[in-house]
C-alpha cells in the first residue's frame, strides 16, 4: 500500500474523458490501496472541446486535446494527465513524460446508422472529423459524401438521429466505455483502424520519479509497446491531422504484428505495408516500411507527409 493523501487526475470534460479519468482512478485506487477520494478527478478545459465547427488540422491539430493538460501538469495544478491516446501528438513537449498505459479496447469502428458500409444508401452522407475515416469509406465507396463532423459521441450520435447525416462512424472503445451498445462493428480488415486507438495513455511531469512510480503500477506492457510502434510509425512517416494514415500493431509475447495503410484523401490510392518480428526490432522496421511505402507512393500522396 502506497500512503497519500491526494492525486490529482487531469481529463478534459466529455464523458467520454471522464468516464476514462474514472477508470484510471480506480486502476490507481485498487493498486495502491488508496482510500476513497484520495484520486481526485480535476476537469481541464480544452481548446478542442471549446472550437466544434472546423477540422482539428485547420486549428492546431492533436495539440489542441493536450496542451491546456500539459499546462496543468507544469505548473503542478495536476499530477497526472489522462488522455485517449489516438489524440496525443507523437512528440511530446518538452517535460511531458508518457507514463503508463491501461490495457488496450476494442480497436474497431462502429457504423451508426447503417447496418453496414455497404447497406449505407447511393451518395449517402456520412459524417467524420477524421481524414483516415473519411479515405477509406470514400475507397469503399466512392458514391459516399464525408462531411466534418466533431463534437462528443453524444452530439455525433443526434445528427444521424436527426436525419442531418445518413451515418457516422465511432470508436468502439469509445462506445463500450460509455455504455453504449449501438452500431455495426466493421472488421479490421475493411477498416484498419488509428494509430493508438481504444487505448487510454497517463502523462506526467518527466523527472517526478514519486508519480511515475505510482503510474507503473498501472501500466500494460503490451498496450504500451502496441501503441509504441504505431506512434514510431507516424513519426516516422511525419504525419499530422491532414495525413490519412492508419496502424495496428499486436503484440505476442516477445514478437509484433503489424499492418499499416497510407491513403490519399478521397481513398482512390492507398499503399499498404506491414512485418511480423521481434518486438525488439520494431523501431528500426517501421522506420524502414514507413520509408518503403512513402517511395512506392505517388508523389500526391507522398505530399501529405513531410517525411515524403
Amino acid at each position: 500500500m502506497t500512503s497519500i493523501s491526494s492525486f490529482k487526475l487531469g481529463t478534459r470534460g466529455s464523458p467520454l474523458a471522464l468516464a476514462q479519468a474514472n477508470m484510471t482512478a480506480a486502476a490507481l485506487t485498487a493498486a495502491h490501496g488508496w482510500a476513497p477520494g484520495v484520486a481526485e478527478i480535476v476537469i481541464i478545459s480544452t481548446t478542442g472541446d471549446r472550437v466544434q465547427d472546423r477540422p482539428l488540422a485547420e486549428i492546431g491539430g492533436k495539440a489542441l486535446w493536450t496542451k491546456e493538460l500539459d499546462g496543468a501538469l507544469i505548473d503542478g495544478r495536476i499530477d497526472c494527465g489522462v488522455h485517449s491516446m489516438k489524440d496525443v501528438e507523437t512528440q511530446l513537449r518538452d517535460g511531458i513524460a508518457l507514463a503508463a498505459m491501461l490495457p488496450r479496447a476494442d480497436v474497431r469502428e462502429r457504423l451508426i446508422g447503417a447496418a453496414s458500409i455497404d447497406a449505407l444508401p447511393p451518395g449517402a452522407r456520412v459524417g467524420t472529423s477524421s481524414p483516415r475515416r473519411a479515405a477509406q469509406l470514400r475507397a469503399l465507396r466512392p458514391d459516399i459524401v464525408t462531411e466534418i463532423l466533431r463534437g462528443n459521441v453524444a452530439t455525433r450520435m443526434a445528427k444521424v438521429e436527426s436525419g442531418a447525416i445518413d451515418a457516422t462512424l465511432l470508436a468502439a472503445a469509445g462506445l463500450d466505455r460509455l455504455g453504449i451498445a449501438v452500431g455495426a462493428t466493421i472488421t479490421i480488415d475493411t477498416m484498419l483502424p488509428a494509430s493508438a486507438q481504444g487505448a487510454v495513455g497517463i502523462t506526467a511531469r518527466a523527472g517526478d520519479e514519486a508519480v511515475l512510480a505510482l503510474l507503473a503500477a498501472v501500466n500494460h506492457g503490451d498496450t504500451f509497446a502496441a501503441v509504441g510502434v504505431e506512434r514510431a510509425f507516424l513519426a516516422a512517416l511525419g504525419g499530422t491531422c491532414h495525413s490519412p494514415v492508419a496502424a495496428l500493431a499486436t503484440i505476442s509475447g516477445d514478437r509484433v504484428a503489424f499492418r499499416a495503410e497510407i491513403m490519399t484523401e478521397d481513398g482512390a490510392e492507398i499503399e499498404e505495408g506491414g512485418f511480423e518480428a521481434a518486438l525488439v526490432d520494431a523501431p528500426g522496421l517501421v522506420a524502414a516500411l514507413a520509408a518503403d511505402m512513402l517511395a512506392d507512393a505517388s508523389p500526391g500522396l507522398r505530399a501529405l507527409f513531410s517525411a515524403g
